[in-house]
């Protein structure tokens, strides 16, 4: 599946059980094939024919267990919009291929707007981060001036995408 795909591609290639499935498994990863086609209403050899189409087609990405940071250590939230000195493709290039290198970087997005790329992190407190702006962060290629912002409150956390 590539980015040019439009939402009118995928609801002409998922049907509504198809979208169900979906549906189960964002709620529980690791629902028994048994137990997904009970909540499906089909058998277990057509369920697991179509999970098997929906991985290869790239509607599912993979499974991963979601993980407590706080009892991680990993407590601290922080989001940092990062604006560069030059907006050229190689400096672009050099920055999202070091951001890839820090499992400290959880996330990063190129956005529009006052600034370039918008980062997400976790620590286990502001001296952490702290060490982590220093040494890794205003170490970047082609990064001009950073604004960070420690998240007081998580209000809402969802990884679960609306299905319609």
């Amino acid at each position: 599946m590539n980015e040019s795909t439009t939402t009118a591609d995928f609801s002409e290639r998922l049907d509504r059980i198809d979208l169900k499935i979906l549906r189960v498994l964002q709620n529980d990863g690791r629902i028994s094939n048994l137990k997904l086609a009970e909540a499906v209403a089909l058998s277990p050899t057509a369920v697991l024919a179509r999970v098997q189409r929906l991985t290869r087609e790239g509607f599912i990405a993979g499974y991963q267990a979601r993980l407590d940071p706080h009892k991680l250590g990993r407590g601290l939230l922080v989001f940092v919009e990062v604006l560069l000195d030059r907006t050229t493709p190689n400096v672009f290039d050099a920055f999202k291929a070091a951001v890839q290198a820090h499992e400290a970087i959880m996330e990063c997005h190129m956005v529009a707007g006052g600034f370039d790329y918008l980062l997400k992190t976790r620590m286990a407190d502001m001296a952490a981060y702290r060490e982590f702006a220093g040494t890794v962060l205003w170490q970047l290629p082609g990064v001009r001036e950073t604004r960070t912002y420690a998240v007081m409150e998580e209000v809402k956390h969802e990884t679960r995408l609306p299905l319609g």
